[in-house]
């Protein structure tokens, strides 16, 4: 599961991937785990196939489970390092085509409670020390 494209954030990491996250782990040989930059919804976290695959259809059944797999795991994570009242997930792969799930915490008190989820609302932008103590209780939790 080598598959990479050399235009895209996931598969190339650096720059790209700068621009809107931070690596954190492998969650398995399948997929890897990112922290979202913008944290509006404090741990947003995405989780992406390792191997460049654009849509869910594309996967295999044992792909999709060890996928999906992932995905429990990663929020598993969230709601033991960050005490959402619920979790959300998006899967918007139009622009950006490697297949990816947004894991949202939503909290009670929060602008965004009870309603979709904005994309990149810009609202909160971390320091490099703060995003760190994030990963340090998301792979505490893991």
């Amino acid at each position: 599961m080598s598959i990479k494209d050399q235009n895209c954030a996931y598969c190339v990491h650096g720059e790209p991937l700068a621009a809107f996250g931070i690596y954190v782990c492998d969650l398995s040989d399948f997929s890897s785990l990112y922290l979202f930059k913008e944290q509006s919804h404090p741990g947003r976290v995405i989780v992406a196939p390792k191997a460049h695959i654009e849509d869910l259809t594309d996967l295999t059944d044992d792909q999709r489970n060890a996928f999906f797999a992932d995905v429990a795991r990663a929020s598993r994570a969230v709601k033991a390092a960050f005490h959402p009242g619920k979790v959300n997930y998006g899967a918007y792969n139009d622009k950006g085509r490697h297949l990816h799930f947004h894991l949202v915490p939503k909290y009670a008190d929060e602008f965004e409670w009870g309603g979709v989820f904005a994309m990149n609302p810009g609202r909160v932008t971390l320091t490099d020390a703060e995003y760190a103590e994030m990963i340090e209780k998301l792979k505490a939790a893991l």
